[in-house]
């Protein structure tokens, strides 16, 4: 069985996508064993019985506001995001997934959950929205605002493995994300970064990718600093947002643009969809002992039952233990 550790309670709409989602994962998978931890009188509304479900009660939990997230790991140990972090860090289950505050996330997987031996760095690797519809693995998009070249490529020989095992790419490529293509451009850490992933022998080196060709790439992993990922991340949310509203808008600027949108409305859903990130999963934590996987705060039903999916086949994969043998093996 597969054990998943499930914060009840973190999410700007929790508890009711969380826990729907945990019990359509469930539903799905027949070798999942949850356990989920929140506001049991909160959660009840939205729970059933199920053989494979656990819950364990905590009325504290953790807004997704919060500003000093280490404080909060002190002094709030209770808090259903840290409980179920400890719960995996003591061997009872092997993965936790959450759509809590991302720098509490952070934080608590560098306390709780511990970084790898091998790794320098931690980085977060959300699943971005692609043209062919199967998804690239970008990071670092916000843990670190400074990393060395020497991190990029642990953290390009992580997402390698992860994008080999979890999206099912042979070989996937990896791109470092810069202002140009040619060799020599960007800065003193995208010059260094691109000599040593070009020469390293885990890493199938893509090339620099500028930012206009994130969507569009064959490459499978996009490589870069916290500051610029986040960057990209956000800009790619927002120009999906934005397009969308500009769509909404002409659709109801005539009455010809309605009756076309009868025409083309199922054109129309498949466009939203493969905008859509909660189709392929949630961000991965990378560089932990222990799997962690971090939902969109807004994540429904169905987004946060993706983020269950995808820490189900991280483990089943036995990712963690893959990168650690290469990574000694540079040592």
């Amino acid at each position: 069985m597969i054990k998943i550790a499930v914060d009840g309670m973190g999410g700007d709409f929790a508890p009711e996508p969380i826990v729907k989602g945990t019990l359509e994962a469930l539903d799905k998978f027949k070798d999942l064993e949850i356990t989920i931890f929140g506001d049991e009188e909160k959660m009840r509304p939205f729970l059933k019985k199920h053989e494979r479900l656990t819950v364990i009660h905590t009325d504290k939990f953790l807004d997704m506001g919060v500003k000093d997230p280490v404080t909060e790991y002190r002094r709030n140990k209770d808090a259903s995001l840290f409980m179920a972090m400890r719960y995996v860090a003591d061997g009872k289950a092997q993965a936790v997934v959450t759509a809590g505050p991302t720098q509490a996330v952070v934080v608590g997987g560098h306390l709780a959950l511990r970084r790898m031996p091998q790794m320098k760095r931690i980085a977060i690797a959300p699943i971005i929205p692609s043209l062919d519809g199967k998804g690239r693995v970008l990071l670092d998009s916000g843990a670190n605002v400074d990393l060395k070249a020497e991190h990029l490529v642990d953290l390009g020989i992580y997402a390698s493995i992860v994008a080999e095992k979890v999206l099912n790419r042979k070989n996937p490529q990896v791109a470092l994300i810069n202002i140009g293509s040619e060799e020599g451009k960007g800065r003193e850490l995208d010059v260094e970064a691109f000599e040593l992933l070009k020469n390293n022998e885990h890493i199938n080196f893509f090339g620099n990718l500028e930012p206009k060709e994130v969507f569009m790439t064959s490459a499978d992993v996009l490589l870069t600093d916290g500051f610029t990922g986040n960057v990209v991340m956000k800009t790619m949310e927002g120009t999906a947002l934005g397009l969308g509203k500009i769509l909404e808008r002409e659709i109801k600027s005539s009455f010809k643009s309605k009756i076309g949108y009868l025409f083309m409305k199922k054109a129309l859903k498949n466009f939203k969809k493969s905008l859509d990130a909660s189709e392929i999963g949630g961000a991965l934590v990378i560089g932990l002992n222990h799997v962690l996987i971090k939902a969109h705060g807004s994540s429904n039903a169905y987004a946060f039952y993706n983020a269950i999916r995808q820490a189900r086949t991280m483990v089943e994969s036995d990712v963690i233990n893959t990168v650690n043998a290469i990574l000694e093996k540079k040592v």
